[in-house]
């Protein structure tokens, strides 16, 4: 198990789900008939912590698993992609969650989630939390699924005033109806967060929840009117919008063969980060980004499909279409494929 003292700093801190995903290795077919499944570690927060390492990123995500076999198995595959598990708890009370989800590429990837009657990355508490390593991590990121419930809600409000909203702390709008009461109570939460957060990263339907703007202009425009830095807009099929207050990015989408696009947008994510902790242009750094996105589009898992940076910048020299060893047709990302997951 990959350990690291909690006062070392780390490049990036992500914070929320952690889970086993269970994949068909049969397309097209409806969980009820599926023979066999494949087994990774999930979770967005985890799996943009683990997109991170590949790009050679010191990184750790706090999370809960239970004290299972499932816990056990996350904890090490986690230390295998290099990730720290310092801040890896348990809850004795509670499961470690799964999920199952089914393949019908391009653009049909329907998820079930077995996080009933209460998943243990949600049971984080502030008293628990490593506010120094939260503190001085060059990236903390932190999903809108944590917000859904006490106590980590209120963790993640402790973690926010410890970074008194330093540079690159993230909020990805990772909005899940299923979490939430109503939409309501998740545009309350997601408000109250955009004060305390300066990059914003989400899909389309996600903005329209955290500032009530679709469009993605105009949802980027009411993210930075929120002291938000930086404002990424995720159009599936239509690339990526990212503002800040001097430069607009439109970066198109980058057409791959699809096979499954619920891990993209933690890719990109973990993508996002390595380009903003280089200092990269911006142009750049969202072209990198979804160049990683479109690679894990093109893989069946998540977590094992994160490309390393060598892998990324020899699809971006390429150009789009296959990569070697590919077949069947080329596909541009389906609309809301880079924020599916996780």
């Amino acid at each position: 198990m990959t350990s690291t003292t909690a006062t070392s700093r780390f490049e990036i801190i992500t914070m929320g789900r952690v889970g086993v995903d269970l994949y068909p290795l049969q397309d097209g077919v409806h969980l009820e008939d599926v023979d066999t499944f494949s087994k990774s570690v999930g979770g967005s927060a985890t799996n943009v912590a683990i997109a991170a390492a590949r790009h050679g990123r010191s990184s750790a995500v706090i999370t809960r698993t239970g004290d299972d076999a499932f816990g056990r198995y996350i904890r090490r595959e986690l230390g295998g992609f290099g990730v720290d598990t310092a801040f890896v708890g348990t809850v004795d009370a509670l499961q470690t969650p799964i999920t199952f989800c089914e393949i019908f590429p391009p653009d049909h990837f329907p998820l079930v989630f077995y996080r009933s009657p209460k998943a243990p990355d949600l049971e984080i508490t502030a008293e628990s939390l490593p506010l120094d390593a939260i503190r001085d991590a060059g990236v903390f990121w932190a999903t809108v699924t944590g917000l859904s419930a006490e106590p980590s809600r209120a963790a993640h409000h402790a973690a926010w005033a410890a970074r008194e909203r330093r540079p690159l702390t993230i909020l990805d709008l990772d909005y899940r109806p299923m979490f939430w009461s109503s939409p309501d109570e998740a545009r309350r939460e997601v408000s109250r967060a955009l004060d305390h957060v300066t990059v914003a990263v989400g899909n389309q339907e996600e903005c329209e929840i955290a500032v009530g703007e679709r469009d993605p202009h105009r949802a980027a425009d009411a993210l930075l009117a929120r002291g938000v830095e930086l404002a990424v807009v995720k159009r599936g099929p239509d690339g990526v919008l990212a503002k800040t207050r001097d430069e607009t990015v439109e970066a198109p989408s980058f057409p791959v063969d699809v096979v499954n696009g619920l891990g993209a947008g933690d890719g990109f994510g973990g993508a996002l980060c390595h380009g903003l902790l280089s200092g990269w242009p911006l142009d750049r750094t969202i072209a990198f980004a979804n160049v990683a996105g479109a690679i894990v589009a093109s893989r069946r898992e998540c977590s094992t499909a994160m490309p390393t940076t060598a892998e990324v910048e020899a699809r971006r020299s390429a150009g789009p279409g296959r990569a070697a060893g590919e077949t069947g047709p080329v596909s541009r990302l389906p609309e809301g494929a880079s924020d599916v997951a996780r």
